[in-house]
């Protein structure tokens, strides 16, 4: 086929792992020619053959380089993990400019055995539609979610292949000394800090369970909000927040203005919380500002799906966990920008009116959504499996040959999410998260101290 023979698929960063050599191998069995430019030894060590090319420049530069590489390579299509990544970023803009095909991919909305693969960006930049009558129109037609889990793996699989990727981005620095690491905390204090988390987790969950039984058994109203990780890129780059405090802060106050007196409002920790974040003096010392010590309770293990199926709402910055709140019939507030956050499905109305006044989400317009997302922008497989990323692979390199991503019809000419994005002053160019790279970072310090 020549419109194959003609394709040029850069790759940039993956997942850690081999995940996006797979893709590449996919596409080049199908007849397109691929590269891929590695930005850091972690890069390295997932691909390192004849189709790499190294770029050792700085940040700042990095869009003048990628410009000329494109165009002496005759590049058509750019392949990224990881949007908000500021590299990717910038290759979204350069792609843009030069009129290229860029697609993104990311964990699966729906999980698991789900990959996202979409046009440009997710979340505030995803081209998926937000109009619910159309969602409606379009998932309706289309055939049930295959939802049989069938890539099940140990967390050590993932785990191993993060590790390496980090461990060989600090021993071997110097291979790539201007790299700029997209990481909140240093890896082997990263590491090193869930080491007692992860020996004690059984404990933790057994103590959170009973403490989730005892919430549930007094049958007092009470609202979830499920912590996201403070060093999730997604929070970091597609919310108004710096940092989770001050979404916290924000929710407390609203609860302690607003929501019926007898009800409580209990924080989830992440389950992969490195521990790095005090969130239990955070989460005290706000309360008691505000005059809900006692009604502001922290959660840390045990099954989440059990306290939404039990709770009066659920609150989410931008987390998938908004799906999970959802399925449960849980009336649902994103404080951020998320691809579910439609009306009808979440509460459009504000925070303060939320805590009296949520409703429960329109089944059948999540079935539709869910029905298209799997159909458009969702690939069954995983990165951690051979025979997981063998099957995503292949999946998605069917999709960029046939130009079938974002289909049928889930395809918006501009991303309908950004202009709330941009009043919400969250930074969504290149230019705007150099200016503003390191705000996190100092509210964690603040905190930590």
């Amino acid at each position: 086929m020549s419109s194959v023979s003609s394709m040029v698929v850069l790759f940039l960063q993956g997942p850690p792992g081999v995940f996006a050599r797979t893709i590449a191998d996919s596409l080049e069995k199908a007849g397109a020619k691929t590269c891929r430019v590695n930005l850091c030894a972690g890069d390295w060590l997932g691909w390192h053959d004849r189709r790499c090319t190294s770029y050792r420049g700085s940040l700042e530069d990095w869009p003048d380089w990628l410009r000329s590489f494109c165009v002496q390579r005759k590049v058509t299509h750019i392949v990224y993990y990881a949007d908000r990544v500021p590299y990717h970023v910038a290759a979204a803009e350069v792609g843009a400019e030069l009129g290229l095909t860029c697609l993104t991919y990311e964990n699966g909305y729906l999980r698991p055995d789900w990959i996202t693969l979409e046009h440009c960006g997710m979340s505030a930049h995803s081209r998926f539609p937000d109009d619910p009558d159309l969602i409606r129109r379009l998932g309706s037609a289309l055939p049930d979610i295959d939802r049989r889990p069938r890539y099940r793996y140990p967390f050590i699989n993932e785990a191993v292949n993060e590790v390496s990727w980090n461990v060989a981005n600090v021993f071997f620095a110097l291979a790539y000394p201007r790299y700029v690491r997209d990481k909140l905390y240093h890896p082997i204090i990263d590491y090193l800090s869930n080491i007692p988390r992860f020996a004690l987790a059984r404990r933790r969950n057994r103590h959170a369970n009973h403490v989730i039984d005892d919430i549930i058994s007094t049958d007092l109203p009470y609202y979830v909000f499920p912590l996201q990780l403070q060093s999730d890129y997604q929070l970091r780059f597609n919310s108004q927040y710096d940092h989770i405090a001050e979404a916290a802060e924000e929710v407390i106050h609203s609860f302690a203005q607003h929501a019926p007196s007898a009800a409580r409002l209990v924080f989830k920790i992440h389950p992969l919380d490195n521990g790095m974040e005090p969130w239990v003096r955070i989460l005290r010392t706000i309360a008691k500002k505000h005059g809900v010590k006692k009604r502001v309770l922290l959660v840390d293990g045990g099954k989440l799906n059990l306290l939404l199926e039990h709770a009066a709402g659920s609150l989410t910055i931008n987390s998938t966990t908004g799906l999970h709140s959802l399925r449960a019939r849980c009336p649902t507030k994103v404080l951020g920008i998320a691809l579910y956050d439609l009306p009808g499905l979440t509460c459009q109305k504000s925070l303060d009116e939320f805590w009296r006044h949520g409703s429960a989400p329109d089944a059948e317009l999540l079935d539709a959504l869910e029905r298209l997302l799997a159909a458009s922008i969702q690939v069954k497989g995983c990165f951690y499996t051979r025979e997981g990323r063998e099957a995503a692979a292949d999946l998605m390199a069917e999709r960029i040959v046939n130009d079938t991503v974002n289909q049928p019809d889930a395809l918006c000419d501009r991303p309908p999410r950004l202009e709330k994005a941009v009043s919400r002053g969250i930074a969504t160019t290149f230019a705007q998260q150099l200016k503003t790279r390191g705000k996190t970072e100092r509210w964690s310090h603040a905190w930590r101290r």
